[in-house]
């Protein structure tokens, strides 16, 4: 906060445009991600990985790799050091034979070279007991299930009235089936991990009272907090007997936010070489193995409308694959239970058991397939009506939270919807096929976004005084949103000071414990703790703190925000053009207007909405994992990026973001609601009903390639 100097008034940092705090480390290249960080002596690791999907191994030779002068060990189930307890099935690595899926890691090199380890790691030879496996993902699986309960701890299944009489008592209905693909993670950094075993002293009133393990790990982590957690009772350590370290973060987009078996293969390797650094970073084709991706989904979706459009029926049935070693059940009927009203109501999911890698975290997991299936059937539904599919959605407002009947904290979904039009220009919008310019045939598409705020662990922060300077902590992530210089701004502000005087630290386990940086959480839960502990500082130490005085806070939510529901919203609009020829899309513009409470950072808050829109663009029209299920197969076929198709800067042209700014107090004091996944959900949707305005033809399954636009 600084003074205005005409006024003499205090000017307020939050909502103000500030540069990246960060930015000029990250373009001279001096910001030291997980696997540049400087360390002493480091040896290398290269994986081994199973070349079948279900099995066990039998044998493994590994002479002709030891012999290798610079190998340092092979590491395999034979000889790595034991867990303690099976917390986690992914993590629970090389601990027996038994093989679970194609790429899974039986085993490391380790080297005093990167190129050593690679290439002794192509001697190791491994005899296998292939056993039939199953990697077919289809609806009506004779093993698919109920998992009781999906990844936001809700009811897989709902069911309100009498869905059936619901649609009989329509006037028009939609009963369609909706299908997304395998899609993997692909940020700029690939998953790096640094670790150390070393020794600890402790210390007493006496003198030395012993020794114990001290593990350290630079890890490229949405969350050293839950790294710490997850990995201590694996390893039977105490938590404080773990360190990790992830200052910078070169993307995530949820495959970093919990530790995945790469963390744990380079931590029992670094085991057996006690005091000598291991550093691993995966190669891009390895990214398509083992470090989760986005499930594929089948998704039936009914809806059942009075001749007005007033909603009688919804209807969402999700079936969607799982490994077998560790269920992952996405909410992708989350949006659904929420976002529009209907009296008659059904939401189901089933898993199909697989024998694949386990799924994880991708940009708004569930609430992205599900918001294409729902969105799209709602445009099918408006053009069966002959209405405007806007009007529809602003006919179906729901009052009160449809499953909870609680009110909602802030609503601006229809303010939203209407201030994109007048912006799109959608009163230029023309019947299916009107529109055309040689080859080219245009239209227009929109779809509603919806995000909730997700639950977190309580979260902390400390602010301390020292060199003349605010030194706030908290354990959180930066993973190029923003937070070193949103919560810089924060602090500023909170403490009424400029952001010169603050120094924030973040990215280390031993900080504050923080939630992770995912689930639209970062800003408002972090941002609270910041707050919180700046309030406490001033009250205990005033306005001319000594040096070392220092207090702690925890983020909090209002007691009342139990009473409401809390949602960001948000409208995408997309403007296509579909060649008559090759069936080639191409968006020519978008646009996102956006519920996201209080913005911190214009500059940085536009930055998340465009490349959320960028990546709905790239899912909408290129990314799809080819998984073989041939028998004796089990592997992505396209695992880099020759085959795995990403939106370059011709496919995003035009994008906007604009945003209805109205702080949400039930939120957090920030007044902010997260906006990390809401400009991403409604994406593909808006894009696939511009291809229907523009052609007349309906697609239903990502992604929107030109061989389904071809006749």
């Amino acid at each position: 906060m600084t003074a205005d100097a005409r006024t003499g008034k205090a000017e307020s940092s939050v909502g103000q445009d500030r540069v990246r705090i960060d930015g000029p480390l990250k373009v001279t290249g001096t910001a030291p991600y997980a696997f540049e960080q400087p360390v002493e002596n480091p040896l290398y690791l290269f994986p081994l990985t199973s070349t079948i999907a279900k099995g066990k191994i039998r044998r493994i030779d590994a002479a002709a790799a030891r012999a290798v002068s610079g190998v340092v060990d092979v590491l395999t189930h034979e000889n790595a050091p034991r867990l303690l307890a099976k917390t986690d099935a992914e993590l629970y690595l090389l601990q027996s034979p038994d093989v679970h899926y194609f790429g899974e890691y039986i085993g490391a090199v380790v080297a005093e070279s990167q190129e050593i380890a690679r290439h002794a790691a192509g001697l190791v030879r491994v005899e296998y007991v292939a056993e039939a496996e199953d990697t077919a993902f289809r609806p009506g699986h004779p093993g698919e299930y109920n998992p009781k309960k999906i990844n936001t701890g809700k009811p897989a299944d709902t069911q309100q009235g009498q869905l059936e009489e619901g649609l009989a008592q329509a006037v028009v209905t939609v009963d369609e089936v909706y299908t997304t693909p395998y899609e993997h993670h692909n940020p700029l950094e690939m998953h790096s991990i640094t670790a150390t075993w070393d020794r600890e002293r402790l210390g007493g009133v006496l003198g030395v009272l012993g020794e114990r393990p001290r593990l350290q790990i630079y890890d490229a982590s949405q969350g050293v907090s839950f790294v710490r957690l997850m990995l201590a009772p694996l390893l039977g350590l105490l938590p404080q007997q773990i360190e990790v370290i992830s200052p910078y973060v070169g993307g995530a987009f949820g495959a970093k936010g919990i530790p995945h078996a790469q963390v744990m293969l380079a931590v029992l390797a670094a085991k057996r070489l006690p005091g000598r650094p291991v550093k691993y970073m995966l190669t891009r084709q390895q990214m398509f193995r083992s470090v989760g991706h986005r499930l594929t989904t089948h998704q039936r979706f009914r809806l059942g409308a009075a001749a007005d459009g007033t909603l009688t029926a919804i209807a969402h049935d999700v079936s969607q694959s799982s490994s077998r070693l560790k269920q992952f059940a996405e909410q992708t009927v989350n949006a659904t239970r929420h976002l529009y009203a209907a009296p008659n109501r059904q939401t189901t999911t089933r898993m199909v058991p697989l024998d694949i890698g386990p799924a994880t975290f991708m940009r708004a997991p569930g609430e992205f397939p599900g918001m294409f299936a729902q969105e799209t059937a709602l445009d099918e539904l408006a053009v069966r009506l002959g209405m405007d599919p806007i009007e529809l959605r602003l006919r179906n407002k729901p009052d009160t939270d449809p499953e909870s009947g609680k009110p909602h904290s802030s609503h601006y979904l229809n303010e939203c919807l209407l201030e994109g039009a007048r912006l799109f220009g959608w009163q230029e919008r023309k019947a299916p096929g009107e529109r055309q310019a040689g080859e080219w045939l245009y239209g227009m598409g929109v779809a509603a976004a919806t995000y909730p705020r997700q639950m977190t662990v309580p979260t902390k922060a400390s602010v301390r005084f020292a060199g003349g300077r605010y030194v706030v902590s908290i354990a959180a992530a930066d993973l190029g949103t923003g937070a070193w210089t949103a919560l810089t701004q924060i602090a500023a502000d909170a403490l009424q000071v400029s952001q010169n005087e603050i120094q924030l630290q973040l990215g280390h386990s031993d900080l504050p414990f923080a939630h992770l940086a995912g689930g639209s959480t970062g800003t408002y839960n972090w941002g609270s703790a910041v707050m919180v502990a700046a309030v406490k500082f001033r009250s205990q130490y005033g306005q001319t703190p000594a040096e070392g005085d220092e207090a702690e806070g925890s983020a909090y939510f209002p007691d009342e925000s139990k009473k409401y529901v809390l949602d960001a919203y948000g409208a995408h609009f997309a403007e296509v053009k579909v060649s008559r020829v090759t069936g080639e899309v191409r968006v020519t513009r978008m646009l996102g207007v956006y519920d996201g409470g209080r913005i911190i950072n214009p500059r940085t808050a536009n930055s998340q909405f465009i490349g959320g829109m960028t990546m709905g663009i790239s899912a909408a029209l290129h990314e799809e994992s080819y998984l073989d299920s041939r028998p004796g197969y089990g592997h992505v076929v396209n695992s880099d990026f020759a085959g795995y198709h990403i939106a370059a800067n011709a496919d995003v042209p035009d994008v906007q973001a604009r945003w209805i700014e109205h702080p949400d107090p039930m939120f957090g004091p920030t007044g902010a609601k997260g906006i990390g996944e809401i400009g991403i959900v409604g994406v593909p949707a808006a894009i696939g009903n511009a291809i229907y305005n523009a052609t007349g033809k309906r697609l239903r399954e990502l992604p929107f390639t030109p061989d389904k636009l071809v006749e």
